[in-house]
């Protein structure tokens, strides 16, 4: 299911004289965007570009990726699992008892795997493939509320480490020896302040140095440039309100932007937008309700370049 669905029931409501719902006067038209992805949330799968299931697996997923392999790596609030797509687990990572939550699973370019404890000593573990912790890196989120403290980690290519910190409004770059070597703040007033509840989620360091971030009940996402200033944004106001706690963000390789909600459990739960905010694409599939993080795999056929931004 795509865009092609709303503009359609768009029309049809028009046609027949009913007063269209609110979000039709800036429905996008159809879509000759065709996607595969890996969803992860509620539903574990991967949707093809024909929009049938290639591939499910457990649900209440919360970080993966597809790697180049095939395989799946995916990150549940317990452990962490590479998975063929034969479902034979092939690599996991279980969560320590003195923690309560995990939120990431990244493939390092070493082959090892960057994991995110929540807990009583919140922390990034990398793991070898034996399972085997070879870095413990300390976090520093400013609370105790376990499940608020971070969500999905990413190495960055100078080896620093890219963490979300949801309570403290705050993006921060780690060194693999725990400092913290600069900080974004997301509660800026241009953005409506800490009562606008702009919790950062995801963060991605993009080529061009800026860093793009999903700020969860805020309901937008903003590209940052290394100062911590906004240079990009798209919220609510730009996509008819369909925004609902977005969670995951992906920046493909064209400069677009797709966006999911998290609270979206019935209707549009993906969306991508051009840098000049136009909607060019969207996903109402319902295994991609409530989505927590994705990867778009393929457009029209073609697989996206480069290491994931996301």
């Amino acid at each position: 299911m795509r865009t092609c669905v709303i503009h359609s029931l768009c029309v049809l409501a028009t046609l027949a004289g009913s007063v269209a719902p609110a979000s039709c006067a800036d429905a996008p038209p159809a879509s000759s965007i065709h996607h595969s992805y890996l969803v992860l949330g509620g539903k574990t799968a991967i949707i093809g570009e024909d929009g049938k299931a290639q591939w499910e697996y457990r649900g209440g997923s919360r970080d993966g990726f597809v790697l180049p392999s095939g395989n799946v790596l995916i990150a549940w609030a317990d452990r962490v699992e590479e998975v063929t797509r034969g479902n034979q687990i092939v690599f996991s990572y279980q969560r320590s008892q003195e923690n309560g939550e995990l939120s990431t699973a990244q493939r390092l370019y070493n082959g090892h795997t960057l994991v995110t404890e929540l807990g009583a000593r919140p922390r990034l573990v990398e793991v070898d493939p034996r399972g085997n912790i070879v870095l413990d890196v300390p976090l520093q989120p400013e609370t105790e509320n376990v499940h608020m403290q971070t969500r999905m980690a990413r190495q960055l290519k100078n080896g620093n480490f890219l963490v979300p910190h949801l309570l403290a409004f705050a993006v921060k770059e780690y060194s693999p020896d725990g400092k913290v070597a600069r900080v974004l703040k997301t509660d800026l007033d241009e953005l409506g302040g800490r009562q606008a509840e702009n919790w950062p989620f995801t963060a991605i360091r993009l080529d061009n140095g800026n860093t793009l971030v999903s700020l969860t009940h805020g309901n937008k996402v903003v590209e940052m440039n290394p100062r911590g200033e906004v240079v990009w944004k798209v919220g609510n106001e730009h996509v008819g309100g369909r925004f609902q706690d977005p969670c995951g963000s992906q920046r493909l390789a064209n400069g677009n932007t797709v966006v999911g909600s998290h609270g979206a459990n019935k209707g549009v739960s993906m969306i991508e937008v051009t840098p000049e905010l136009k909607i060019v694409w969207t996903s109402d599939h319902p295994l991609a309700a409530g989505v927590h993080h994705f990867q778009i795999l393929t457009t029209n056929g073609k697989p996206e370049p480069g290491m994931p931004l996301k």
